[in-house]
């Protein structure tokens, strides 16, 4: 039985090491960027618009036209959604380890690709933009399965929550790294290249050398993962994909007795067991796949789906709150760096204040208190405070009442982030076979990535069509039914892998 193999053993009852801190750094490092491709795109978009689609004569500066903003940013989802599925199914039929350092490349390449966008026609920049934001989101998409579920065979059982959680969570250190690298160089082109606002001259309000400037933004991104793309090719396999999916004990022992430092059998005939042992070896699409674990399956990808569509139509609200506090004039009073530099500070500060603490919150308490907890109540909490802010909505749009929305706004996305953002990721990392494990991750990160699609795009338009007030009743709704399909999922905490996975009872036919 799986339980029994010393080596998965050895990893469940590890004491909490400095592998553990190396694995989060190294796998984290996707998520990094990630985030920060996904905050510099918004600064980049206002660049662009005023770049290459300044229009003779216009009070206001030029923006990117509403289908080309919606595609650089929306074409990026759309590779993301693939690169989840695609590499989800591979990690389980070529290993975590074969796959990862594949993934990584293709974002450092893609990332410093994006920057080299070539022509001067805003089509051909724009379109070769979209491509390679294309592929920087598959390369990004494959490392949600991989990093999650390799993090999860390497971790320990006390402290696993914890440990896939951090990793996630370095998405804060990409956002705040985004918004620090544009604040930089926009200060630094502002200081080099002076110019006069929109207002005073529409045509030296953008230097020509803002050209540079996004593209530095968008490049940097690639240089905090290249440099860990030698440590990814340095992991070794994990063990419960050698032992349990490749069948190779004497492997998974040496492999690991290196990482733990301490001696471990191989055994060779328990792992035969295991293989004669028929009952555990069912496919996806098998009916015994349904019995045990369909309902988790529909759980961890509904409740992402339902997660994400809330979590991304925040876009809505970002004017709000950033005319709120004052922090940004209007466009035509700044030139071209000095409005790169304003949102970049803003947007730094909101992530500082709501986005990251929630983040490490999730970090400090899923072991503690639960999965399941955590995300029930991010869910009930996510509902609440757009009930807040939706019924006295009028109320909320008053100058002197604008702080209390801005307030509300931030605790709804504080309780995103120690709620079902990082669970959502935690757990279909948790409760899956090992041979099925990183195509379920995949297919419930797939279903969170078309939820943000509709987040995005699909509430961006309800929003011109019914307004403000009635999108938050809807997004009441969708973070209620959250909280239903919640139910759905199995708590893991303080269990192995192969206790929540079934593999354990594989004997006994029975299921977690």
């Amino acid at each position: 039985m799986a339980q029994q193999l010393q080596v998965l053993n050895a990893l469940d009852v590890a004491k909490t090491q400095w592998y553990h801190f190396t694995a989060i750094v190294i796998a984290g490092m996707g998520f990094f960027t990630d985030a920060y491709d996904l905050f510099c795109i918004s600064l980049v978009t206002k660049l662009l618009g005023r770049i290459y689609y300044h229009e003779e004569g216009s009070k206001d500066p030029g923006s990117l036209p509403a289908n080309v903003a919606a595609a650089v940013i929306g074409v990026a989802f759309c590779g993301t959604l693939a690169g989840q599925l695609f590499f989800g199914w591979l990690g389980d039929k070529m290993g975590r380890k074969s796959v990862y350092g594949m993934t990584l490349m293709l974002m450092v390449i893609c990332s410093i690709a994006s920057g080299l966008s070539f022509g001067k026609d805003p089509k051909a920049v724009m379109a070769t933009l979209c491509f390679f934001r294309f592929w920087l989101g598959f390369g990004i998409g494959g490392d949600y399965p991989l990093s999650a579920t390799i993090m999860s065979e390497y971790a320990n059982k006390k402290t696993r929550g914890a440990f896939i959680a951090a990793v996630f969570a370095m998405q804060g250190f990409g956002i705040l790294t985004g918004g620090m690298i544009a604040v930089i160089v926009s200060a630094i082109f502002k200081a080099m290249y002076p110019a006069p606002t929109y207002a005073v001259d529409a045509i030296r309000s953008t230097v020509p050398e803002a050209d540079y400037a996004w593209r530095i933004i968008l490049m940097f991104g690639a240089i905090p993962a290249g440099i860990t793309y030698y440590w990814r090719t340095k992991m070794p396999e994990t063990a419960r994909y050698t032992a349990l999916v490749a069948k190779n004990a004497k492997q998974a022992a040496s492999d690991m007795a290196k990482v733990l430092q301490v001696d471990l059998e191989a055994e060779e005939q328990k792992v035969e067991q295991i293989i004669q042992d028929k009952k555990n070896d069912f496919g996806l699409f098998s009916s015994q796949f349904l019995h045990r674990h369909g309902l988790h399956l529909l759980g961890t990808a509904t409740t992402w789906f339902l997660l994400d569509i809330a979590f991304y139509s925040q876009n809505l609200f970002q004017k709000d709150i950033f005319s709120a506090i004052g922090w940004i004039p209007k466009a035509r009073t700044m030139n071209a760096m000095e409005e790169v530099y304003r949102i970049a500070r803003a947007q730094t500060l909101i992530a500082l204040c709501s986005t990251v603490p929630g983040y490490w919150f999730t970090v400090a308490f899923i072991d503690k208190m639960g999965r399941f907890a955590i995300q029930l109540m991010g869910f009930f909490f996510m509902t609440v405070f757009m009930f807040a802010l939706a019924i006295p909505y009028h109320h909320w749009t008053l100058p002197d009442n604008r702080i209390g929305f801005v307030v509300l706004y931030a605790f709804t996305f504080f309780f995103a982030n120690f709620g079902p953002n990082a669970t959502t990721f935690v757990v279909p990392a948790e409760i899956f076979p090992a041979r099925l494990r990183s195509t379920c991750h995949g297919i419930s990160a797939a279903a969170g990535k078309a939820g943000a699609i509709v987040g995005a795009f699909g509430f961006l338009s309800a929003t011109d069509a019914i307004g403000v007030r009635k999108v938050l009743i809807m997004l009441c709704v969708i973070n209620f039914l959250g909280m239903m399909f919640t139910f759905l999922v199995p708590e893991s905490k303080g269990k192995s892998l192969e206790e929540m996975s079934g593999e354990a009872d594989a004997e006994k036919g029975t299921s977690t």
